[in-house]
Formats: structure tokens, sequence, C-alpha cells
């Protein structure tokens, strides 16, 4: 009688830990400034679960992990307090490459350790950096970033601000591993990430028919980039480089190919011989250029080749210079206008009347990538291709990587 009055007790303590370690999340939000308009919530619970499932099931990677743990510092050993759910967002009105999120620091000192043991440079000011990564230590806080342009203004607003906006979790993110939203005026759209064996899903609709339809479709194709996109679909990627065409050339639809291949590149210097002639100098190297096609339909085609021609992106031999892979011809038609590139033709594929964009990956892009780490063209190399659908309001984003004997929570 007296063991089981104390084995309940210790039942119920062990039950409110497992929940409160493993379950139980604080999903106040409270590093998000009120003029975001994007935001990445990680679930560092649901991820941690998933990691160890799968570790537990690769007994292969177990004496693996624990040797890179030691050579390059652990994240757990780092200083930092991991958060429920890790906020990564956005800026209204600054770059799209410009990301950040704010961390809470158990220990600073152990921080500033862990990245110098990454190689992160001291920059002056509690700042570091390391290629296109920044941060920004501020007390038991730290500011991390893609930029560092706006460090000093989230640091007024969330660091020494005592009263700013808290968002809620539930508002972005529902049971899935991860969410990117969207947030415009007062209306926020949320895609959810899902992180399975050998791919990455992001999408804001259950339905995948529509999208393994499109998909099936293209899976007989070999060539390095396909797309056809509508009206709206040119709208929204313009978008990400500062460009609004869609409207102002007529364009309607757009339809491209592209494949790459290896070129060799002329490079002419000057120098002077002991007379002080100058003399030229060649050189060769070979660079990875893509051949392509790029049909598009416009209302209008003479109005669309008029404002390409106020912005300056035709030239006096018909070259269209908005695209920075010479040399290339636009040519005019009763439907709108292509762009070609002349070293080699590009046919297109059959219209599919889909909203699409598939890329499949390629061993001249990756080894092309000079400046990447050794691990990030490891990942690059990984990828099978990356598949982009829409249908009326719903959309998905697909990430397959090549099949491997470990899931890609194990591999990247």
């Amino acid at each position: 009688m007296k063991k089981k009055k104390i084995i309940v007790p210790l039942f119920l303590l062990l039950a409110v830990a497992v929940y409160f370690v493993a379950f139980h999340k604080d999903k106040s939000l409270q590093y998000i400034p009120d003029n975001t308009d994007a935001v990445v919530l990680i679930d560092t619970k649901k991820l941690t679960g998933q990691y160890l499932f799968s570790l537990a099931t690769h007994p292969s990677k177990w004496s693996g992990s624990k040797a890179k743990s030691k050579t390059s510092g652990s994240l757990k050993d780092a200083g930092i307090r991991i958060p429920d759910f890790l906020q990564i967002f956005h800026v209204k009105d600054t770059k799209f490459s410009e990301w950040y999120s704010v961390l809470e620091l158990k220990d600073s000192q152990k921080f500033i350790t862990y990245l110098k043991k990454q190689n992160f440079v001291a920059k002056g000011n509690n700042r570091f950096q390391k290629e296109q990564f920044f941060f920004m230590i501020d007390g038991n806080y730290c500011i991390a970033g893609t930029s560092d342009h706006a460090f000093e203004t989230l640091q007024k607003k969330l660091l020494q601000n005592s009263v700013h906006h808290v968002w809620e979790a539930d508002r972005f993110i529902q049971n899935t591993l991860g969410s990117i939203s969207f947030i415009s005026g007062g209306k926020i759209h949320n895609f959810s990430i899902d992180l399975n064996d050998d791919e990455i899903e992001i999408k804001n609709n259950s339905d995948l028919q529509t999208f393994n339809t499109i998909a099936s479709k293209l899976q007989k194709g070999n060539q390095f980039l396909e797309l056809e996109l509508d009206k709206e679909n040119i709208k929204n990627f313009t978008r990400f480089f500062n460009k609004s065409v869609a409207d102002s050339s007529q364009a309607v639809s757009l339809k491209a190919a592209a494949n790459l291949e290896q070129v060799n590149d002329t490079i002419i210097s000057y120098e002077y011989d002991d007379n002080f002639n100058e003399v030229e100098k060649k050189t060769f190297q070979k660079i990875t250029q893509p051949n392509y096609t790029i049909d598009i339909t416009s209302n209008d085609p003479e109005k669309t080749w008029e404002y390409f021609q106020s912005k300056k992106w035709i030239n006096e031999e018909n070259q269209f210079t908005a695209i920075p892979f010479q040399p290339n011809e636009i040519k005019r038609n009763n439907k709108g206008v292509i762009i070609k590139s002349t070293r080699k033709s590009v046919s297109l594929s059959p219209q599919l009347k889909e909203n699409y964009l598939l890329i499949r990956n390629n061993a001249l892009l990756y080894s092309s990538l000079k400046t990447l780490s050794n691990t990030e063209k490891k990942i690059i190399s990984d990828i099978d291709y990356v598949l982009y659908g829409n249908k009326a309001q719903n959309y998905w984003l697909k990430i397959k990587a090549k099949k491997g004997e470990l899931p890609l929570i194990l591999r990247w």
C-alpha cells in the first residue's frame, strides 16, 4: 500500500515533467516587430522530437553526430536559450534577402566563444560577421540577420522598448514543423512547412491532387528550367526583383525553358613589355552559361515592345539586356515577344495551361558556385529538383532531395 502511495505521485510528477519538456509551448512571440511583412516560425520542440526519432532509428549516425559536435561545437552548449518557436522575420520595405531573428542568451561569453569556433570575425561593438551572416550581442540578447542594416532599429523597438506588440503563435502555425506567413494590412496568409524523409513541402492547402498532376506531367522532361506563368504569377515573381512588369508590359503569360552549358570565356588584359609597349594578353576560363527561350504572350505586342524600349532593355542589336546572359535576340510576333539565346536553341515543351516553375539539379550549377562552402555545395548537390505550383488561391512548393540512406534531417 505504501509503495502505491509513493509510485502514483511519482508517476504523476513524471507525466507533468514530460508534458512541460516535450509538449508545453510558450506561444507568445515577443521578438517580431509590428512593421513585419513576413514571418517564418520553426517549432523547435517538434523539430527536436523528429530529429531524435530519426536518430534513434538510424544507429549508423550515432557515432558520427557525437564526433561532429565535438569538433564544431554544439548549439546546446553555445549559451543560447532555445525558444519554443524560433522567430525569423522580414521588415517591410527592406530587401527581400534581409531576414532577422532575436535570440535570448543564457551566457553571452559562451555564445561569443561559439561564434569564434564557427570562424565569425569580430567587427567591434559586440558585432560579428561570417560571409552574409551577422550577429549583434546586447547583454542577454542577440540580434541575428542576413544583413546588419536594421540592427539599431530592432534594438530600440524590441530590446530597449518595454512596450511593444506581442504576436501569438496560433495566428501563424497549426501543428506543423514550421510555417511561413505573409502579412498584408490586417490579413495573414499562412503556409505550412513540413520536413519529410527526402523532401521539404511548403503549402497553404492540404489537397495535393492538382500539384501532383503538374509534377507527373513534368517527369519526362530533362531541361534545367521549365516554367509557365499567368499574369498574376508574373507579377508575384517580378516583385521579388523590385520590378513590376506585368501591367506595364501588357504581358498575360510567360513560358520559358533553359539548359546549362560550360563554355570558354576569353579575358583580355593589357601589360607592358621591356620597351613600355602595350601588349594584349588573352587568358581563357570555363564558365557556366544558360541557353534559353522565353515566350511572352501579350495583350498588345506593340506596347510590350515600347515598354521594353522605354526601360532601355533592348539595344541596337535587338538584344534583351535585362537578362545578364548574352548574347541573345528579341523578336516581335502577333502574339507577343520571344527572347532566345543565340548560342544554342532550346525548344519549349507543350503548353500545360498550368502555373509552375521547375528547376532540376545540374552538376554545372553547384560546381560553378565557387563562393559556397563545402557544406553548402553538398546540400545543393543533394537536391533533385525544386517545383512551384499554383492554382487559384492554392500554392505549393516542393524541394525534392535525391534518395539517400538517411532522412534529410540527419543529412543536412
